[in-house]
């Protein structure tokens, strides 16, 4: 589903759990580094590649060995907000955009959501978001599926 307010944008993808939302929970608590993405890893590392193009910090490797706390690195995210207890993990981008990009993951009971905000900058950013968008739903919608997947 895709959502426009107040000048920025969403995809939200919202499922129930067919198994353990524990587990489901684990495999994003895990996201990145040595893991990959667990879709389109290899499409991730293009886009780290033409992040440093552009004066970025490319597709930086890497994420700590335990849980995920808020500030840690998370190849090129940075975790903004971790809750385990309610199964909350939420990560900005910090490759080079124009605009601002989060992912959010949220367990709450059955139900599994992965949304992505993008906050525009000018028309640019915009445009950018409109002509990204196909490649980011294949993504994305990948990623949400394969985390479902237990």
């Amino acid at each position: 589903m895709l959502k426009a307010n107040k000048g920025s944008f969403a995809e939200i993808w919202k499922s129930s759990i067919a198994g353990s939302e524990s587990q489901v929970w684990e495999k994003i608590q895990n996201i990145g580094g040595e893991n990959g993405w667990y879709f389109g890893t290899l499409l991730w590392k293009i886009r780290g590649w033409i992040d440093l193009v552009f004066g970025g910090i490319g597709f930086r490797k890497g994420r700590p060995e335990r849980a995920l706390k808020i500030g840690d690195q998370v190849d090129f995210w940075r975790v903004v907000n971790v809750d385990n207890s309610r199964k909350h993990l939420k990560m900005k981008a910090e490759m080079k955009l124009p605009g601002n990009v989060w992912i959010t993951f949220d367990i709450k009971g059955d139900q599994f959501l992965q949304k992505i905000d993008f906050q525009p900058h000018g028309i640019f950013g915009r445009l950018y978001w409109i002509l990204i968008k196909p490649l980011h739903h294949y993504m994305f919608s990948g990623m949400y599926k394969a985390l479902k997947k237990i």
